[in-house]
């Protein structure tokens, strides 16, 4: 089994509130949950009105198939029009021996 770990970092150009970020978020993190079963979680930027940082775990069964749930995530977040992706920092975690 391999996991990852992945840190995306996300300008959101139109929330001009908390309220307005949450109802453009919202819709995005479903979005992610759906497309793999990933947990997804806003872990930063909590209280800034256009800033998100979200974490997302993945687990795939070997290196190849997590290589392409990465890149179904990329893919996705590179199609929302709502949001910029700024950064994706990709932490794969070691097999346990």
């Amino acid at each position: 089994m391999r996991v990852a770990a992945l840190r995306v970092e996300l300008h959101l150009p139109n929330p001009q509130s908390l309220k307005e970020k949450r109802a453009v978020l919202r819709p995005l993190i479903e979005g992610l949950k759906r497309l793999g079963s990933y947990s997804v979680a806003e872990v930063a930027h909590h209280d800034l009105w256009q800033r998100v940082t979200l974490g997302v775990a993945i687990a795939a069964p070997d290196g190849e198939s997590l290589a392409v749930q990465i890149s179904k995530v990329r893919g996705y977040l590179d199609r929302q029009l709502e949001a910029d992706v700024l950064d994706v920092l990709i932490r794969e975690l070691e097999e346990p021996e």
